[in-house]
């Protein structure tokens, strides 16, 4: 008995010490760890790097994108104007882009209204996420575009496959929006590959908005895809703390008009 005891005595507080340990880690799901993996690892729904709007519209021949202008830092506005949209030209344009033809007008301002070609040509590109890793992302999007000229649904399901496997690429924190004459995608870095049903597509912290308004205007016939994308930020703007009203806009003539506006 009392070798017995003194054996007792010695593995009880072993086994004591023992059980904290044991059962943090066989408890994962509570609340204290989950915060701590979301913040280590942060998702889609992040407002730190997800904090703006972004809404593509194709309707009536036209195919419109818009985003808003405001940079934060947590609570802090940063910028209110930067241009989150961007056009990519093809290659088959060469430098035509950087020198358009004025027809003997000066001014920058003046250029969309004096080459109506330009602003019919390239894809059209805007991102939600941090900048540095959407301008990354840009620069792959822009060389898979060169790989495979006028083919952009396998242009982004390549970027998707890179942007899925590569360990480099798999730790960037931004979303597409990427439009053509043809279709509209979204790519997330989880390798979706989406294109709109309705010809409706948003991200960003107040996408919800702006998705949820222009599919509610997209019966009025007499709104343009401008009109829709305009009023659809607009109220995104005064709904999301991280969106602004100073909108940046790019549009395209959809390919199926293209020969009746030419005719005319």
């Amino acid at each position: 008995m009392n070798s017995l005891t003194r054996h007792l005595t010695r593995t009880v507080p072993i086994l004591r010490s023992q059980m904290p340990a044991l059962s943090s880690a066989a408890a994962p799901s509570t609340g204290t760890t989950l915060a701590h993996h979301y913040h280590t690892s942060p998702t889609a729904s992040s407002p730190d790097w997800h904090g703006t709007t972004i809404v593509c519209v194709r309707k009536n021949g036209r195919v419109c994108m818009m985003g808003d202008g405001m940079v934060s830092m947590g609570s802090v506005i940063v910028k209110p104007n930067a241009k989150k949209i961007r056009r990519i030209y093809p290659k088959t344009v060469g430098g035509e882009k950087f020198v358009p033809k004025t027809d003997g007008k000066s001014g920058d301002d003046d250029d969309d209204a004096t080459t109506p070609k330009h602003e019919n040509e390239g894809t059209i590109v805007g991102f939600a996420g941090t900048t540095a890793d959407a301008f990354t992302l840009l620069e792959r999007l822009e060389g898979k575009l060169d790989e495979y000229p006028g083919q952009l649904a396998r242009s982004c399901v390549e970027l998707a496959k890179g942007w899925r496997t590569d360990k480099y690429l798999r730790r960037l924190e931004a979303s597409l929006l990427v439009a053509d004459k043809k279709a509209s995608f979204e790519i997330t870095g989880n390798g979706d590959v989406l294109e709109s049903h309705d010809g409706v597509l948003g991200v960003g912290s107040g996408s919800s908005f702006a998705i949820a308004a222009a599919r509610a205007l997209m019966d009025n016939p007499d709104l343009s895809a401008e009109d829709v994308a305009r009023k659809a930020m607009q109220i995104a703007s005064e709904m999301c703390i991280y969106t602004n009203d100073n909108f940046t806009i790019e549009s395209l003539a959809m390919v199926e008009d293209t020969k009746d506006e030419d005719k005319d």
